[in-house]
């Protein structure tokens, strides 16, 4: 387990967390502002909180499976990156695909938080890379929809 230093700017807001225990990969995130999302509109929402994430690991913010499905809701830079570096407000940025205005009210779960161990990387450099079976092809190569 990892420990992690957390600030909150209004202490009524709740801290991330798991709704299922052991069994969640990720922490819910809450809005710490009212806010409305027109149809086709995105906003930065406002989380309170800063953390510092060691380094050797990064936070990943992820959409709402449930805001997706029914009401169009995601977050618009899925997935989200704060490194360990970063010391600021934690921000979300949602956008309203669906038909209707969604309300959003200070203590709505709008996002989750999954922290992951990354690895570093050190770049050689070489005149050419060994084949494979599936070499260049990508984005759809195969035909299978």
């Amino acid at each position: 387990m990892v420990e992690i230093k957390i600030t909150r700017k209004d202490k009524s807001i709740p801290l991330p967390e798991y709704q299922h225990g052991e069994e969640d990969a990720g922490l819910d995130l809450f809005s710490a502002e009212d806010e409305t999302l027109l149809p086709g509109e995105y906003k930065l929402v406002s989380t309170g909180l800063s953390i510092a994430i060691p380094p050797g690991y990064a936070g990943f913010v992820y959409p709402r499976s449930g805001l997706a499905l029914k009401h169009g809701v995601t977050v618009l830079n899925a997935d989200g990156v704060i490194d360990p570096g970063y010391r600021g407000e934690i921000g979300v940025i949602l956008i309203n695909h669906g038909t209707g205005a969604f309300q959003i009210q200070q203590g709505d779960r709008i996002a989750q938080l999954i922290v992951q161990q990354v690895a570093r990387v050190r770049w050689q450099e070489v005149e050419n890379l060994k084949s494979t079976e599936r070499g260049a092809g990508g984005f759809g190569h195969t035909g299978i929809q």
